[in-house]
């Protein structure tokens, strides 16, 4: 059997995608958009699955996609502070989820390292006679332009062994950060963990913010009938089905992570979206918060 030729369940070769990209690798090399559209015709082939061909458009995008298109902005960035207490960077970490965090210096854009979560570990529950000097545990953090393509990001990531760099505007203020993942969901999608909300849960109650606020992680995909009956409110759904089309309207595009807006009396901040959707987001009912 050819080699280059995989065959079906069958024991049958599959023409279509997969010769058509033999023969133009063997001959000439296409250009990427016609290597583009040759996958894309993929959707009626069977030789290829929707996830397969999503991954492989996401592998080509990666070398067009800059940082400032998947990066998480300042304003949802959580950091620590080199002056912070022991205590008070625990409870940060605690609430966050995250394993990785920037520690900032006096200068709110000097960045003096990224910290580790597992080494504070070693110190929960010490007596108050250990050094907690947590400085001494910096390791270094990547200074990254907004432009910096995502290809080029992914190999420095390998090569440094880090996961995570910190995103500088043009004036060397930052704006941002990028991690490992948010590369890699460029190419298979989003990655989930223990801390995203189920897929069987629309809405669900957030741990109490630090000021004592209440807020929800609501999917996307809510139907605002389903909305309005858990929040008792009344939003029209006449034109739009999902609170994620309702907030893609309100705001006149569609939105990157940690874009905010406010609206028929709730906060809504994009919590994990996509350059096609939005998937995810953070929902804060306004009375609560200016209560606190």
């Amino acid at each position: 059997m050819d080699a280059d030729k995989p065959p079906s369940s069958n024991g049958t070769v599959k023409p279509g995608l997969w010769r058509r990209l033999s023969q133009a690798f063997r001959s000439q090399p296409p250009s990427r958009d016609e290597l583009l559209n040759q996958i894309r015709e993929a959707k009626e082939d069977p030789t290829f699955d929707r996830e397969e061909q999503a991954m492989l458009e996401g592998v080509m995008d990666v070398s067009e996609t800059q940082v400032r298109e998947v990066m998480v902005p300042r304003s949802q960035m959580v950091v620590l502070e080199h002056d912070q207490s022991f205590e008070d960077m625990l409870e940060t970490i605690i609430e966050s989820g995250h394993s990785r965090f920037p520690v900032l210096g006096a200068d709110r854009d000097e960045v003096l390292g990224v910290l580790l979560a597992k080494d504070l570990l070693r110190y929960v529950g010490a007596g108050d006679d250990v050094d907690r000097d947590v400085t001494r545990f910096l390791r270094p953090v990547a200074l990254i332009p907004e432009s910096k393509r995502l290809n080029a990001l992914l190999k420095d990531f390998r090569a440094s062994r880090s996961h995570m760099a910190v995103v500088v505007d043009e004036y060397g203020g930052i704006s941002g950060l990028a991690t490992i993942e948010d590369v890699l969901e460029e190419i298979v999608g989003e990655i989930d963990d223990e801390h995203d909300i189920e897929e069987d849960a629309f809405i669900r109650e957030d741990d109490a913010l630090a000021d004592g606020t209440t807020q929800h992680t609501v999917r996307a995909i809510t139907r605002i009938d389903e909305f309005n009956e858990y929040f008792r409110t009344e939003f029209d759904d006449e034109d739009y089905d999902t609170v994620g089309g309702l907030v893609i309207h309100e705001l006149g595009h569609v939105p990157r992570r940690g874009e905010s807006i406010e609206f028929g009396g709730f906060m809504f901040t994009v919590a994990r979206a996509d350059r096609r959707r939005v998937d995810m987001l953070k929902v804060r009912r306004l009375d609560d918060s200016r209560a606190a």
